[in-house]
């Protein structure tokens, strides 16, 4: 698998990991090691993947099969990796990257079912324009956090079907939704072909998409979700590769 992370032990600051099995690997130190060169710079001195993210495709196999020998059995340098192996259970996980963008698709059948009838019942939960186009929003990336991080119930406007007015109060259908976030690692500009998106995509994490579903239903009409969704959205600490899948 070897998915990627980041993470710190003790007072130490964060920085990349390798996961396998119980151990992380530390990345800064493979590579100031000279375990791990790539390019021509650094790309493990920063406590986030992005820098690699960006290299695109190539180099994200590279490191892939360079990970693969180091930390084979009976590998040729496994008396220099073994120092650099660090226990998952002593170490304390961080965001794995850095958000600059977040995009929340309504992709589900299943999920926009059940949540269409919450609002509008089964005759109209799914919107005309849900089986011909791709439906989603632009989320607040300020509301990505690892997974983990405490997170406060939101207050808002709620108004009950028989209120006259809203009312200010914290939110009492607070729910989660269990989702796969897809972490595209290299910018386009321009159209781009499905296959050039797919080729975009650097890995993948769980995700819990927080709502406050009472919020929600009096302030989702007419432009969709705003209060309600921007509270949190956790991430799994750990990027599962698309090769790792595959």
């Amino acid at each position: 698998n070897l998915p990627y992370g980041v993470f710190s032990v003790g007072d130490e600051d964060p920085r990349c990991g390798v996961a396998i099995g119980d151990m992380i690997l530390d990345m800064q130190a493979a590579e100031e090691a000279g375990l791990v060169d790539l390019t021509d710079y650094a790309l493990f001195e920063v406590p986030f993947w992005n820098d690699l993210m960006e290299e695109g495709p190539a180099v994200w196999t590279a490191l892939r099969n360079r990970l693969t020998a180091l930390l084979s059995e009976g590998a040729a340098e496994q008396a220099k990796v073994e120092p650099l192996l660090v226990p998952q259970a002593e170490a304390q996980m961080h965001m794995p990257f850095m958000v600059s963008e977040y995009t929340d698709f309504y992709a589900g059948k299943h999920h926009a079912m059940n949540v269409g009838t919450m609002f509008r019942g089964p005759e109209n939960a799914l919107p005309p324009n849900w089986l011909h186009i791709p439906i989603g929003y632009n989320g607040r990336a300020s509301s990505v956090v690892v997974s983990g991080t405490d997170v406060r119930r939101p207050w808002g406007q709620l108004k009950g079907p028989n209120d006259d007015a809203p009312r200010w109060a914290p939110c009492a259908r607070f729910d989660i939704e269990l989702e796969m976030g897809a972490i595209v690692g290299v910018p386009s500009e321009g159209p781009i072909t499905v296959q050039e998106a797919d080729d975009n995509i650097f890995g993948y994490v769980l995700l819990n998409d927080w709502s406050a579903r009472d919020i929600q239903a009096w302030e989702y009409q007419p432009l969709g979700p705003f209060q309600a969704k921007a509270t949190a959205t956790t991430v799994s600490p750990w990027i599962v590769t698309k090769a790792a899948l595959e």
